[in-house]
């Protein structure tokens, strides 16, 4: 027979997530309304235009989120409907989760909360952090766990926002330190806090088949197309916008090239790497997100994409086994060399943009960013301005990275609490132990055996 979780934690997770929603439903119906327009009505079609000028890119990222970020992480053979179910999961928690914390902490008017298609843009950004995050223990970790990553990370992410943007000032418009450094570092935070000094070997169900890069390269080719979106959604639409969406595509098109270049370079058959194809080929949309909307020339966006994708499949293929080997840190999906190891480079990079920037650039040419997107800021960079805001970044990536990793650390040791149900060696990376599949009604579950059910029950029990 196959074997599912005991019934205590079994039941922990639709209790939770029940009186979560019950929580959230009172807080919408005592303080949530709908954001008036401060038009009148004869001005009806200015706000039709902005919702139409929005909309399209919002729903470019639903696919993204939904569908693409789902199947890039269904590599692991065995684990794909849990994946994409766990990513849909998360996905909604940590919106609704972000959207209260918004309207507690800033979106108080006259006792109200005001709702608008910008809030929710700005609580699926907060989710978005979460999803990568939880890459760092793809297949090793419980559903119950997971929503607690969420809840722990999406207050830390709007604090670490606020500091960044709010406080420090950074320019950050596609999110590459505040969304992609943050999550990379709370992820890996959580997982060596969750897994300490245990070295996992290899599991065979982390091997991928054919089918399942496939379904992979697929999700991969969704959040390609999809991306510039991601980036320039909250620019100020015009210039800033259309610089956005360009250097997006010629960041991720450099990126797709040098992926393959480099990825049969480093083999000695010369033939590509699933792994890198998947990953590499969308380094160019992390690195570029901090100057996206900066007065750079299309050179150095291709040359930053190109960058990117050399870091990121170098990373794969040098830097996972190291810090596996030397500090016993897992990465399931490598979300250091996509999200990490690009992101430091493109808040470099954003440093680097500022400087070299000559006095006669405008400053609404470099502003806004996910903090201030509807405010631009004119004026030009001194030199003195120039520095001290260059300064402000390189602060910004410290704050992400120091930050999450504390987070992460104290999360990961959370997690580790026995009512949340870490399931065991042998039954992690399979569908299995939370879906009913189609053969136990009267056979086992893949790849699972007697032997293993009574170890398995004995672990979580």
């Amino acid at each position: 027979m196959a074997v599912s979780p005991p019934a205590c934690p079994r039941r922990l997770l639709p209790l939770s997530l029940g009186l979560f929603q019950g929580a959230l439903l009172l807080f919408f119906t005592l303080f949530v309304t709908y954001d008036e327009p401060s038009v009148q009505t004869e001005d009806a079609s200015v706000v039709a235009n902005q919702l139409y000028s929005i909309f399209p890119l919002f729903q470019d990222i639903q696919v993204m989120l939904v569908v693409g970020l789902g199947l890039l992480l269904t590599f692991l053979p065995r684990y794909g409907l849990s994946v994409l179910t766990h990513n849909f999961l998360l996905l909604n928690f940590s919106t609704q989760w972000a959207l209260m914390l918004q309207g507690l902490l800033h979106r108080f008017h006259h006792s109200q909360v005001h709702l608008d298609l910008h809030n929710l843009l700005t609580a699926e950004f907060a989710a978005v952090t979460v999803l990568i995050s939880v890459g760092a223990v793809l297949g090793r970790t419980s559903p119950c766990q997971l929503l607690v990553v969420a809840a722990c990370e999406v207050p830390v992410y709007l604090a670490s926002e606020w500091a960044i943007i709010t406080q420090l000032g950074v320019l950050d418009v596609g999110g590459t330190i505040t969304i992609h450094v943050f999550s990379c570092y709370f992820g890996l935070g959580v997982s060596k806090a969750l897994f300490g000094a245990v070295r996992w070997p290899t599991h065979p169900k982390e091997t991928p088949t054919p089918r399942s890069d496939l379904m992979s390269l697929v999700g991969t080719l969704i959040l390609w197309v999809f991306w510039p979106s991601f980036v320039a959604v909250l620019c100020q639409p015009g210039d800033a916008q259309h610089r956005a969406i360009l250097n997006t595509l010629l960041a991720m098109s450099a990126s797709a090239l040098t992926t393959v270049v480099a990825s049969s370079l480093l083999e000695r058959d010369g033939k590509l790497s699933p792994g890198h194809l998947q990953n590499g080929s969308l380094a160019g949309g992390v690195v570029i997100g901090a100057v996206a909307n900066m007065a750079v020339s299309p050179v150095t966006a291709l040359t930053l994409g190109s960058l990117s994708a050399m870091v990121c499949v170098l990373g794969f293929r040098f830097l996972t086994p190291f810090l596996a080997r030397k500090l016993l840190l897992q990465d399931q999906c490598g979300i250091h060399n996509l999200h990490g190891l690009p992101g430091i480079l493109g808040a470099a990079a954003s440093a680097v943009a500022i400087l070299a920037a000559s006095e006669d650039t405008p400053r609404s040419q470099v502003s806004p960013t996910r903090g201030n997107a509807s405010r631009a800021v004119w004026g030009h960079w001194g030199d003195s301005a120039a520095g001290g805001q260059a300064l402000c970044q390189v602060a910004g990536l410290a704050v992400a990275i120091g930050g999450s990793l504390i987070a992460g650390l104290l999360t990961g040791a959370a997690l580790r609490l026995p009512c949340l149900a870490q399931p065991s060696e042998r039954l992690c990376l399979d569908d299995s132990l939370y879906f009913k599949m189609m053969d136990q009604a009267g056979s086992q579950g893949p790849g699972s055996t007697a032997e293993e059910g009574v170890l398995a029950l004995k672990e979580q029990v």
